[in-house]
Order: structure tokens, then sequence, then C-alpha cells
């Protein structure tokens, strides 16, 4: 292989996992940020921090090649997809395996580095992100598998920091699977027709023409679930400004997704990051304000 050669297929590697597009890692990021630090008090170990921040992007690029690898065959008929590498021919089904596998190892490689409890939680997550990309082809709630395997992450958090999990692990892994299925379907709705074409399901699709309600439900009961915590923590009144300008910005979502126009459905679903950072940045602001 020449070095040109070697530079092109770095580049392809790269699209593959949409190392250009970090979304997906913001989204996924977020709520294992949101559980170190409730779980160390605002202060988390900075190497369990480390660890989490590095797994977030592998796990999150593992997650794009297996994906791309269970779509390979379905992304060609959607406009927005159909020039991704596997698809495309660019590179084969064998290599987006061995990426998936190359990174999920490298993942679990930093993990080992943490008790046992989190190793064992581990298992669980790596199991998530390879099912994922299937579960479009059993039933109508894969926004739902999304947010359980984005928000893994919580519990990891919670065991490695603390090698237990206390119920407000649960609660807000629960909320994180609330926000997930509720920003996916924005997703869903602007790959609607695409999905109708080729016979995929989702949560856009199984919602109908009452998904703009139903998200608006799914966003009030995630921001309850955020209520729920900070009542149970006692957090200061900072973290509830936080949560008010959140659910401003859900407004503004609904807003963009009036009109079902599937440009803005996916600036809705982009808008998601701000949401998990002021989310964030309530949590610090509790402890560095008391």
């Amino acid at each position: 292989m020449t070095r040109s050669e070697f530079r092109q297929k770095i580049r392809l590697y790269s699209e593959l996992i949409r190392f250009e597009k970090p979304i997906g890692s913001y989204l996924l990021l977020w709520p294992a940020l949101w559980a170190l630090a409730i779980a160390a008090e605002g202060s988390p170990d900075p190497w369990i921090l480390c660890v989490f921040v590095s797994g977030v992007f592998l796990m999150r690029s593992a997650g794009c090649a297996i994906n791309d690898y269970a779509d390979r065959d379905i992304d060609r008929y959607i406009a927005r997809t159909k020039e991704r590498p596997l698809t495309s021919g660019k590179i084969s089904p064998k290599e987006a395996l061995m990426v998936f596998g190359i990174l999920s190892l490298m993942a679990f490689a930093l993990v080992l580095s943490l008790n046992k409890f989190t190793i064992l939680l581990s298992i669980g997550g790596i199991l998530l992100a390879a099912s994922y990309p299937f579960m479009k082809r059993y039933h109508y709630l894969p926004q739902v598998h999304l947010g359980a395997a984005f928000g893994w992450a919580i519990p990891m958090a919670f065991a490695a920091q603390l090698n237990a999990l206390p119920k407000q692990a649960w609660l807000l892994y629960v909320a994180n699977i609330i926000w997930a299925t509720a920003y996916d379907t924005m997703y869903g709705m602007a790959d609607r027709e695409g999905d109708l074409k080729v016979g995929v399901k989702s949560t856009a699709i199984l919602f109908g023409e009452f998904d703009r309600v139903v998200i608006g439900l799914l966003q009030g009961l995630f921001i309850l679930a955020l209520v729920l915590i900070g009542r149970d923590l006692e957090f200061s009144p900072f973290y509830y400004y936080a949560l008010f300008v959140a659910t401003l910005f859900f407004i503004y979502e609904q807003i963009l997704i009036n009109k079902r126009d599937p440009f803005k459905c996916f600036e809705a679903f982009l808008h998601n990051h701000w949401v998990g950072a002021i989310v964030f940045a309530g949590i610090m602001g509790h402890y560095y304000s008391v």
C-alpha cells in the first residue's frame, strides 16, 4: 500500500466513525459527565474522568462502524447515507467489523483499569452497542434501545466512582432513555420517508401524526425526572435555573419540528447537545455554589 493509499484509507475510516460529526459523542458524553459529577459531588477522580471521556469517543466510533455494517443494504436507498464509505463500496463489511472490534477492545482495555463492578457492567454496554443497529428490523422502538445504549455510561460511572449503584443512578439512567427517545425520534422524523420506503421501523413511524405531542411528553418527563433527582439530592436553586433553561430549549425544538420539515427536524436533533450541556452546567453549578 502506497502512502497515498494509506492516507485515503484513514480518511475513509474517519468517515466511517463520523469523526467530523461529533454530535453522537456529545450526546453520549453528557450523561456520563452528569453521572460522574453527581457520584463524585462535583470532583470526579481524574483518571476515571479520563477513562470515560476517552471511552465515550471510542464506543461512539465503534457504534458508527457496527451501525453502518448493519445498515449497509439499507443506506443505499436513503439520500443522506448512500455515499457513506461502506454503502458506496469504498470499504468492505469485513473492514467495518474490524474497526468495530478494535475500537471496542480499546475501550474495554481502558475499563480494565477500573474496579471489578465497572468491568462487569461494561460487558452490558458492549452488548447494547452491538445490538442496537439491528433493532429497527424487529420493533418500532429502536430509539429506546439507543437510549439504553447511550445511557449505559451512567451506571458504569457510578460504579467506577462509588463501587455502588444508588437509586439516583437508575433514575438518571431512565431519564436519559426518555431524553434519547425524544431526540432520536426527531432524527427519525428527518428520515421517515426513507425508512418507510425501505421498510425499517422507528418511533417516528410508530407515533405518526402524534409525534410532536409524544416528543413533548417525553421532554416533560425528562425534566420531571431531573427535578426528582435534584429534590432527592437537595440541589441548590442554580440546578433548577438550568432545568428552566433546558425547558426553554425544548420549547425551541418544538418550534423547529412544528411543520415536520426534515432539515428542521434534524436541526432540532442536533440542538439537544446544548440541553445536555446546560444540565451538566446546572449540576456543576450546584456543587460549586454551595
